[in-house]
C-alpha cells in the first residue's frame, strides 16, 4: 500500500530527477483537480529546491466533457491568442513543465469526434512553432502518474473502489521505482545508465533498418534515417541539464525514414486516443504510409488519427522495450500510453524527435525533411511488442544482427 512517505519521495523525484529543476527556474505543473494533495507536495519540493515560481494548469474530465458538449465547432476551433502568448512567455523564461496524469481512460467516450478533432487540429496548428521547446528538449519536461479511483476502476473493473485504487497505486509506484525504504533518485541514476548503454550498443551497429516479426502476425521493416541516433535514459537541454521526461521509461528510441516503412504491424495493447480507447487494431505500410488498417473497437477514432494531417499516417518514432521490463512484468494493462508503451516495443505516428538525428535539434523543418524525417502536428504512440517478438538489425552491407529474441535484447 502506498504511504505518504512514498508520495513525498515521488514529489522529490519529480523535481530533482524528472524535470531536474534548476535554482531560479519557473515551473508549470499540469494536473487534474483531484490530485491537489499531491500537487501541494510537488509545489513544496519545487520551492525547497530553488524554484523561482510555480504555476498550476488545472484540468477536469467533466469540465472538458461539458466544453466539448456545449461549445460550438467554431468556438472550439478558435484558439485564443492569449494561450499562445502565455506559453511563449513561459518558454522565454526557460520554464520547466511537469505533467501529473491520473485521468480516466476513455473519459470522453460519446463526445462528438468532430469536435475533438477540430479542437486538437486548431490547437496544434496554433502552437506548432512552440512545440519545439519540448520536442527539441530546449527546456526540461516530465510526465508521471498517480492513481485515481476513476482510472483504477477501468484497469481493475472487478475490484471495489478501495481495492482497485490501492492495487493501481502499488503498480504505479513500483514501476516508477519508488518504495518505502529505497532511494528512488539513486535507482533512477542506475536505470538511466543501463538504458544509455543499450542505446550506445545500437548506435555502434549503425544499422540501415530493423525487421520485426511477432506471433500476432507483425512482419514489418523499418528503415532508419541516415546519421540516426538512438536515445535512452533521459535527455539533455542545450545548457547541459539532464532530465527524465518519462517516469517510467524502459525504451531506446530512434527516427524512422519517412518513406522506409513496409509491411504489416499488429498492436499488442489498446490505445487511448482523444479520450477514446481503440482496441485490436493493425496497420499495413507501403513506402512509409499506412495504406490499410482496421480496428475492432473505435475504428472511427483510428481513422481520425491517421487523417489528422499528411504526416499522421507516417511514422515518427520506433522504440525498443524489453518484454521483461517492470511494466510488462506487472501483468497490468494500464490503458495509459505512458505506462503501456514501456511494457512493449512501440511505434509513433506523426512528429519525430529531432534529437534522433545528428545535429537535428539545430535543423529547420525543411532540413529535417531533407534528411528523411516525417512532419506532423501530432505524435501518437502505439504498442506492438510481444513475448515472442524477434528483431533483426539490417546493416548497410546487408549483414543481419540479432537485436531481440523472444521479446528481449540479445545485444
Amino acid at each position: 500500500m502506498v504511504s505518504e512517505k512514498m508520495y513525498d519521495k515521488l514529489a522529490e523525484l519529480a523535481i530533482k530527477k524528472g524535470v531536474n529543476l534548476q535554482k531560479g527556474q519557473p515551473l508549470v505543473i499540469r494536473a487534474n483537480v483531484r490530485d491537489i494533495a499531491f500537487v501541494r507536495k510537488v509545489v513544496k519540493a519545487a520551492y525547497e529546491n530553488g524554484a523561482k515560481s510555480v504555476s498550476i494548469d488545472w484540468r477536469d474530465e467533466e469540465l472538458s466533457r461539458m466544453n466539448y458538449s456545449y461549445q460550438s465547432l467554431e468556438t472550439l476551433s478558435d484558439i485564443p491568442q492569449w494561450i499562445y502568448d502565455k506559453t511563449k512567455l513561459q518558454h522565454d523564461q526557460k520554464t520547466c513543465y511537469l505533467s501529473i496524469d491520473s485521468d480516466k481512460p476513455g473519459a470522453l467516450k460519446g463526445v462528438d469526434s468532430n469536435k475533438l478533432n477540430a479542437y486538437q487540429q486548431a490547437y496544434y496548428r496554433k502552437m506548432d512553432d512552440l512545440m519545439a521547446y519540448t520536442m527539441n528538449n530546449e527546456g526540461q519536461w516530465c510526465i508521471l502518474g498517480v492513481p485515481s479511483v476513476e482510472w483504477a476502476k477501468v484497469v481493475f473493473p472487478d475490484l471495489d473502489d478501495k481495492e482497485a485504487y490501492e492495487k493501481l497505486g502499488d503498480a504505479i509506484f513500483a514501476v516508477t521505482r519508488v518504495s518505502e525504504d529505497n532511494d528512488p533518485i539513486g535507482e533512477w541514476e542506475r536505470h538511466d545508465k543501463e538504458l544509455i548503454e543499450h542505446a550506445r550498443k545500437l548506435n555502434d551497429l549503425d544499422l540501415k533498418a530493423l525487421h520485426f516479426t511477432s506471433e500476432l502476425g507483425t512482419d514489418l521493416t523499418v528503415e532508419l534515417v541516415e546519421d540516426h541516433i538512438w536515445v535512452g535514459g533521459g535527455c539533455t537541454t542545450p545548457e547541459g541539464v539532464f532530465f527524465d521526461p518519462n517516469m517510467p521509461t524502459e525504451e531506446c528510441f530512434c527516427m524512422p525514414l519517412k518513406t522506409g516503412v513496409n509491411g504489416v504491424v499488429y498492436a499488442s495493447r489498446p490505445l487511448s486516443y482523444n479520450g477514446k480507447v481503440i482496441e485490436d487494431f493493425w496497420f499495413r505500410f507501403k513506402d512509409g504510409k499506412v495504406v490499410e488498417y482496421d480496428a475492432k473497437k473505435e475504428k472511427d477514432s483510428l481513422k481520425r488519427l491517421l487523417e489528422f494531417d499528411e504526416g499522421s499516417s507516417y511514422l515518427g518514432e520506433v522504440a525498443l522495450v524489453p518484454y521483461d521490463s517492470p511494466v510488462s512484468k506487472s501483468g497490468i494493462l494500464f490503458f495509459n500510453t505512458l505506462y503501456d508503451e514501456n511494457a512493449a516495443c512501440h511505434l509513433a505516428l506523426g512528429r519525430p524527435y529531432p534529437e534522433n538525428i545528428k545535429g537535428g535539434e539545430e535543423m529547420s523543418k525543411e532540413e529535417l525533411k531533407a534528411h528523411g524525417a516525417n512532419d506532423s502536428l501530432q505524435h501518437e504512440d502505439f504498442m506492438f511488442g510481444t513475448k515472442e517478438m524477434n528483431i533483426d538489425g539490417i546493416g548497410k552491407d546487408g549483414k543481419i544482427t540479432p537485436v531481440f529474441r523472444e521479446g528481449n535484447f540479445v545485444l
